[in-house]
């Protein structure tokens, strides 16, 4: 069984289409990148500070799967095998038997960012769609 393809005309059209897909990945990456950092600052200022280590931690990672987009963001200062931003956001116990009661920094400091990228992406797409 044999199959044959051919094509006439110009993939001026599919040419363009690739062009834009290509740029927009660069324009979804660079408005992942600010919200990114904005997230780790927000996380810095909000985190606890006894010696500043944990707050001194935070960082991010975009990631692009076959769904969409997103970002992530993380705290790289780990004692003992536990996250001590985990243990000051939920609170954690002590060896004397006593209890530290985890505060609630995480939610507040990223919610202004999540509002701000919400609000943004529903002005580009408002603005795109003309």
């Amino acid at each position: 069984m044999d199959i044959h393809v051919s094509s006439k005309g110009q993939f001026a059209s599919t040419e363009r289409f690739l062009q834009n897909a290509s740029s927009n990945t660069r324009y979804v990456r660079g408005v992942l990148m600010k919200y990114g950092e904005l997230g780790v600052q927000a996380l810095r200022e909000a985190t606890p500070k006894r010696t500043g280590k944990t707050a001194a931690s935070w960082y991010y990672a975009i990631y692009e799967s076959k769904y969409g987009w997103s970002i992530q963001w993380m705290n790289s200062n780990i004692v003992n095998g536990e996250n001590i931003a985990i243990l000051i956001q939920r609170g954690h116990g002590l060896k004397n038997g006593g209890y530290v009661r985890g505060r609630d920094y995480i939610k507040p400091a990223l919610r202004p960012i999540f509002d701000d990228f919400a609000n943004n992406a529903f002005t580009e797409v408002n603005r795109q769609n003309g």
